[in-house]
């Protein structure tokens, strides 16, 4: 009788194990499907307002650029980069006009790839607004 149960018991403890490599695995493949495919590709342009090396643990790089005019209707752009080279491109052009293309992963399951959807690959410096763009128009009264 207490063969019968040590052989259930070993046989559970089976079960559980092949569930756990099984379960693991399709969070490995879901993961690895979300970053590999795109949802969606852009560029987006705008001054780069702020970017930083982010997280408690799974440290990221977060950024930000403010798009839309500067008389008003601006809009901030999120966005997050996984490569350390172009990290220290971005952030050379920090308080600069820039042009960023993007990838959209959409359902990445941790935010240790990221915090944002919104994966750079690439940016490009843009030359500064003339002043007559940067200054508001005057409150006609």
């Amino acid at each position: 009788m207490t063969s019968d149960i040590s052989v259930k018991r070993r046989s559970f403890k089976g079960y559980l194990f092949l569930f756990l490599i099984i379960a693991i695995g399709v969070f490995v493949l879901y993961t690895w499907i979300t970053l590999s495919y795109s949802y969606s590709t852009g560029s987006r342009a705008g001054f780069l307002q702020k970017f930083s090396n982010r997280g408690w643990v799974c440290k990221t790089w977060e950024g930000e650029i403010v798009t839309g005019s500067m008389m008003g209707n601006q809009e901030k752009f999120a966005f997050s980069v996984r490569d350390g080279e172009l990290a220290k491109q971005i952030a050379s052009n920090i308080g600069k006009r820039v042009e960023i293309e993007y990838d959209q992963h959409v359902g990445v399951p941790t935010n240790c790839f990221a915090e944002t959807e919104y994966y750079i690959k690439s940016i490009k410096a843009l030359p500064d607004l003339p002043n007559e763009l940067l200054q508001k128009v005057p409150n006609q009264n």
